[in-house]
């Protein structure tokens, strides 16, 4: 997906927020990017991808991301996808040691307030 870029996002590396994910679409705003606003209340500034031991993780944490949620437009989440995870999750996973990898031209600036670059690095795709 490299080469698109959001319109005034940054990411954490300082340069254009590049998309995550169209298939399955991600993103709070559901347009592929890890951007973020005001009604953002969960942050969902990390685009990472899932790997099997992640989403046992995320649904042992009580955020079962496998399972479709049609009512919601939610596809369910496969080992591979991509997709734009809470930035606390994503540090929950982290500290347990479950952490999915990250892409971080695609990982929205704001990322940083919660967890260093250093941290997404040893994450980094």
């Amino acid at each position: 997906m490299s080469g698109r870029t959001v319109s005034g996002a940054k990411n954490v590396l300082g340069t254009p927020l590049e998309p995550c994910s169209m298939e399955p679409v991600t993103g709070f705003y559901r347009n592929g990017c890890c951007d973020t606003g005001a009604g953002d209340i969960g942050l969902h500034t990390v685009c990472s991808e899932m790997t099997a031991e992640f989403l046992a993780f995320s649904k042992s944490q009580g955020n079962d991301l496998s399972t479709p949620a049609p009512m919601y437009g939610f596809p369910g989440l496969q080992p591979g996808d991509h997709w734009c995870l809470c930035v606390l999750r994503w540090k929950e996973a982290y500290q347990a040691g479950q952490a999915p990898r990250v892409n971080l031209a695609a990982t929205h600036i704001s990322t940083l307030e919660f967890v260093s670059l250093e941290e997404l690095q040893e994450y980094a795709l």
